[in-house]
């Protein structure tokens, strides 16, 4: 039954991103307003009901007095592909940090130009993060928040690829807060996985951090101190009601 409920939430999930992205090239002769609008309203509430129906993922969000709307950076742990597309429909109008190289794939790439995703040359070097910083400075400075995923890529549950410094550059030169949030979302939704797991996906926004007054050093150990601990807890949380996703952990392998 596992493998039925996956194909058809698959299928209709990606369907619908796959008509968003058609429609995308007429809605985007408008502004970029009339783009997120679209997103955020119409396409992923409808591809995120899919995930619901058939694949038996819900969403639940913690912490939301620690959601600032609009001049926040968040720093999110990235284990699925739900943080990329269900973050806005918690934190509306967010826009992402993603490599450069996404933003050239035909349809899809370009829907995320259009939205104002904010791409980055990985191997840019100084250059590049000047650059970034501009841009999340022009997003931020019309109220739009930003995410970013600090380790650059997904990683599977109760392990990290180590957080890059590009948060705390971000954090220093912009002087917004930063918002660590934690998840639990590869349990469910595993990378490079064809199969989903009905259960509770959790999104947890943790109390603000900011880079004032603190080394880099110092900086980002409490980033990741605070995400990664809390992520352990939402992975335990979640075994303990699914049993069945325990084999997707890491740490209990």
């Amino acid at each position: 039954m596992i493998y039925i409920r996956s194909l058809l939430a698959n299928t209709f999930y990606f369907a619908t991103l796959a008509l968003g992205c058609t429609l995308q090239l007429g809605v985007a002769l408008l502004p970029r307003k009339a783009t997120i609008y679209f997103w955020d309203n119409m396409v992923m509430p409808v591809a995120l009901f899919w995930v619901h129906f058939f694949a038996g993922i819900k969403f639940e969000v913690r912490g939301q007095e620690n959601i600032l709307k609009n001049h926040a950076i968040y720093a999110c742990k990235h284990e699925s592909a739900l943080e990329t597309y269900a973050f806005t429909q918690f934190v509306p109008t967010t826009t992402y940090i993603l490599k450069k190289e996404l933003v050239y794939m035909p349809f899809f790439g370009w829907t995320q130009y259009f939205y104002g995703m904010i791409p980055v040359d990985r191997k840019g070097g100084a250059a590049a993060m000047k650059g970034m910083v501009r841009a999340v400075k022009k997003q931020t400075d019309t109220g739009r928040p930003v995410v970013i995923f600090p380790e650059g890529t997904r990683c599977l549950p109760g392990t990290t690829k180590g957080y890059k410094s590009g948060i705390f550059f971000l954090a220093e030169n912009i002087k917004l807060p930063v918002v660590p949030v934690a998840v639990n979302t590869g349990l469910f939704w595993a990378k490079n996985s064809f199969l989903r797991y009905p259960g509770t996906a959790v999104f947890e926004f943790l109390p603000p951090i900011s880079a004032e007054g603190k080394t880099k050093e110092e900086f980002m150990a409490e980033l990741q101190s605070v995400i990664e601990s809390k992520c352990a807890e939402l992975n335990k949380e979640a075994v303990e009601k699914y049993p069945y996703v325990r084999k997707m952990l890491v740490e209990d392998k």
